[in-house]
């Protein structure tokens, strides 16, 4: 037990540490170039040096400054074997974990694209930020270990921003699909998601674990409760969600200008 407490003390005070420092350098993870281009070419980022990550990997960094404050923009790069993205919860958290490492940040900000649930008041284009996540795919169904599987967790309530942007806040599912079976369906309807996404459960478990604070945004793409294929829909509106996105995360890197976590 004093273990225990010697441990919530060390939690407590990296928190205070973390939560009263101004924002000077900010991590963001985004699982597509499609998605990450928009702010690269915004902000006039340039391609980062490749011995910041371990040799071979395919990760991608772009960097540069946005209003005095340091932006690093990562991306799991393209599949050697399919030329694909690298998307779903390994690369995210993967490229997470040797982000933080190397440039230890004052916040990480996951954003990306999301199926979005209509019952929850989701349309096409919508931006939300993250109140909540958990896994609807690791099932386990053991006493406890179910609950791990789920591994829901809260990210810390940023009122002032989302005042202010006039964002939408609900709760995140993360999977490894893009589809959704009806055990996935039945999980998240069980986690109360307004969104579903390839990456945000597993960003948040690794900035967690590293005691980083975290924002999460998600443009939604497709309507996953609605009537057309979710990857016809996904496609189709990739593009206009990109800008969604972009759009929103302009407005709050010049919201955190100056600010500390706890402002937000």
């Amino acid at each position: 037990r004093e273990r225990e407490r010697e441990m919530e003390m060390a939690g407590l005070e990296e928190s205070i540490r973390v939560l009263g420092k101004p924002i000077s350098s900010v991590v963001v993870v985004m699982a597509m170039q499609a998605e990450a281009l928009p702010l690269v070419e915004s902000l006039k980022l340039v391609q980062g040096e490749i011995s910041l990550f371990p040799k071979g990997v395919p990760w991608v960094r772009y960097h540069g400054t946005h209003e005095g404050v340091s932006i690093n923009v990562i991306v799991p790069g393209k599949c050697s074997i399919f030329g694909v993205d690298n998307v779903g919860t390994v690369p995210a958290a993967l490229v997470t974990y040797a982000s933080i490492q190397a440039l230890e940040p004052d916040l990480v900000i996951n954003a990306g694209t999301a199926g979005g649930f209509k019952n929850k008041g989701a349309s096409i284009g919508d931006v939300f930020i993250a109140t909540d996540v958990a896994f609807h795919d690791r099932r386990i169904p053991i006493p406890i270990f179910d609950r791990y599987g789920i591994g829901a967790m809260s990210t810390i309530p940023m009122p002032n921003l989302v005042n202010t942007l006039g964002l939408k806040a609900g709760k995140l599912s993360t999977g490894n699909s893009l589809d959704m079976s009806p055990q996935d369906e039945e999980l998240i309807k069980a986690n109360g998601a307004a969104v579903k996404d390839m990456e945000g459960a597993a960003v948040v478990y690794v900035a967690n674990l590293l005691s980083v604070p975290i924002i999460l945004l998600k443009a939604v793409t497709d309507i996953v409760d609605g009537v057309r294929p979710t990857s016809e829909e996904f496609l189709e509106n990739l593009s206009a969600a990109a800008g969604s996105l972009l759009r929103t995360l302009i407005q709050v890197l010049d919201f955190i200008k100056g600010k500390q976590i706890s402002d937000l």
